[in-house]
């Protein structure tokens, strides 16, 4: 049992790959399903949740807790769904949300230049100087996206376990080659690295609950215990009741502690911000 989170470019045909790599595993395969999650959970309309979680982030400051609000519900709902194990998701911000879980298979899939260019050119109906254009617009506005909200480069080979380039490879090389390697003992779930996951999901929902009175709270769990670890507000007796009130209304937390964490080894230690 294990999760796999596919970052892929355009026109690289990782969507192709996760849901062939799915099928043949037998695992649910989720993308947009997330952002319909999340908002259905949180009440946001589906349409704002894209815009706000794609556009910069200096345009989503102009919404009500900006960026840490909207993407605080899509890591909460992605979370939730981890808890379950056995998917494959080539979403949002998987290798950031996703990337403290041992049991996560981190791939990125990418193309060559000269085959994306040609199939822009297809798809588009344009000239292959555009297409040369489009395509490296994309690519550094998707790169200048993660550094700004995650503080992280999409493109840093650091952050996955593999990089897959379709070229040489087709499709269905490495659909084969995944599936073997998701079988390693290293991708295995073990009971600890559950338990940092449902820990980590339970920490999370609880940020996503305390986001609009809240924004920017850091928090940790540990089996029903919630560590309230930073507060973006003074910390004094209302508002220490009043998180406490929010916490406790989440399904699962049983306790709220206002003190520093406990070993990052035994909770689920969760702020999307934290490497801001």
């Amino acid at each position: 049992m294990s999760i796999i989170t596919i970052n892929r470019g355009s026109y690289s045909r990782g969507k192709e790959v996760a849901e062939r790599l799915a099928s043949k595993l037998g695992y649910e395969c989720l993308s947009r399903d997330i952002l319909l999650d999340a908002s259905d959970e949180f009440n946001i309309p589906e349409i704002k949740l894209v815009r706000a979680l794609h556009d910069p982030a200096t345009v989503l400051d102009r919404f009500q807790h900006g960026k840490d609000r909207y993407i605080s519900y899509l890591h909460s709902a992605l979370l939730q769904k981890a808890t379950h194990d056995n998917i494959v998701y080539h979403g949002l911000a998987g290798q950031f949300f996703l990337r403290d879980i041992p049991h996560v298979l981190k791939v990125r899939i990418i193309a060559d230049m000269e085959t994306r260019v040609v199939e822009e050119m297809r798809r588009e109906n344009i000239p292959e100087e555009t297409a040369r254009y489009i395509l490296q617009k994309d690519d550094d506005e998707r790169r200048k996206w993660g550094l700004q909200v995650y503080g992280m480069d999409t493109w840093d080979s650091r952050l996955y376990d593999i990089v897959l380039c379709i070229g040489t490879l087709t499709v269905d090389d490495a659909v084969e080659f995944l599936s073997e390697v998701v079988q390693k003992p290293a991708f295995r779930t073990t009971p600890e690295s559950q338990r940092l996951v449902e820990n980590q999901a339970l920490a999370a929902r609880v940020v996503a609950n305390l986001a609009s009175a809240f924004p920017g709270t850091r928090v940790a769990a540990r089996d029903g215990v919630v560590f309230i670890i930073a507060m973006s507000q003074a910390r004094d007796g209302k508002n220490e009741a009043r998180i406490t009130e929010i916490a406790l209304s989440v399904d699962g937390v049983r306790e709220v502690v206002f003190d520093p964490a406990p070993s990052e080894a035994q909770t689920g230690h969760v702020n999307p911000f934290h490497n801001l």
